[in-house]
């Protein structure tokens, strides 16, 4: 069976490049948030509205989580080990906004709940443009930041390893 967490264009065999698929998965669905609030403004909590709200509630409830642990708990050690002083302090920067992120994710799920479930809300305007602006630039931080260092730092049969521990994370959720 397909993994539904891996693309056509990469697997977990490149855990870099599925991080960086799973950004542009982030990219997408943050930015679908607003387009999502001027929809609900105009249209309200229609079928349309319903769909938007429940694959972004997939998407942040599921997946973004999963992609949080394979890096706090496969990627950041390794380079908070390996690193020197400042990279140990970008990656402790970085692994921080994890705890932001998912705060600020905790405050928009109700709305969205109540969407999905074809019920009326209004979606904060500061909360959507916040997190639409926040997720894709921790995202981007990681890619510029963290992420070359890895490929450095990090031999090719160890990063088989964090790969197939990645799979396997996603292999043994329901």
């Amino acid at each position: 069976m397909r993994n539904p967490f891996a693309t056509d264009a990469v697997g977990f065999d490149t855990p870099i490049a599925m991080l960086i698929a799973c950004h542009d998965r982030v990219r997408h669905y943050a930015g679908l948030l607003p387009k999502l609030a001027g929809h609900v403004a105009i249209h309200g909590a229609d079928a349309e509205a319903a769909r938007a709200a429940a694959s972004i509630l997939r998407y942040f409830d599921v997946a973004a989580p999963l992609h949080h642990q394979d890096e706090d708990d496969d990627l950041f050690p390794r380079l908070r080990e390996r690193g020197d002083e400042v990279l140990r302090g970008r990656v402790d920067a970085i692994a921080a906004e994890h705890d932001v992120l998912g705060l600020q994710w905790q405050a928009l799920r109700p709305a969205l709940q109540a969407l999905a479930a074809g019920r009326a809300v209004v979606l904060d305007a500061d909360q959507v443009n916040a997190f639409a602006r926040d997720y894709p630039a921790h995202a981007a931080r990681e890619e510029r930041e963290l992420y070359p260092h890895a490929t450095r730092l990090i031999g090719a049969d160890e990063m088989a390893g964090i790969g197939r521990t990645m799979a396997a994370r996603r292999t043994h959720k329901d």
